[in-house]
């Protein structure tokens, strides 16, 4: 499975974002997906998982309320909307995917609990 994230960008404090993942190969409703951020500096953060149906959602504190995550198992996609954007958001956005029925618990909140991962877009809320 290749991950490639795309519409990150500029916006400023109280905007909004809507990113989407699109994966490659046939079994994209074989996988739980998960987003991740990570600013300069820190380590890898959780943001947000969706089950294989889309059926079960997790979201961290930090952006519940704010973010909802979506899939179109259709399309190979998963989505990421952000709403009520802060600069503290600032980070490079990245989704995960993670096989089903392999004993692993949803959600995964840990990066190398998911077996792909992509490329990240850039997400940079000024001021």
């Amino acid at each position: 499975v290749q991950l490639q994230a795309s519409g990150g960008g500029l916006v400023q404090a109280g905007g909004y974002l809507r990113l989407s993942c699109a994966a490659s190969g046939r079994t994209f409703s074989s996988y739980h997906m998960g987003w991740f951020r990570q600013a300069p500096g820190k380590e890898p953060e959780f943001i947000t998982a969706i089950s294989w149906s889309g059926g079960a959602t997790y979201y961290a504190d930090s952006v519940k309320g704010r973010f909802t995550i979506s899939r179109d198992n259709a399309k190979n996609t998963v989505y990421l909307q952000m709403n009520t954007l802060k600069p503290e958001d600032t980070a490079v956005y990245s989704c995960a995917a993670q096989k089903i029925n392999t004993g692993r618990s949803f959600p995964t909140k840990v990066l190398n609990g998911y077996d792909y991962w992509g490329q990240g877009t850039q997400v940079t809320v000024s001021s």
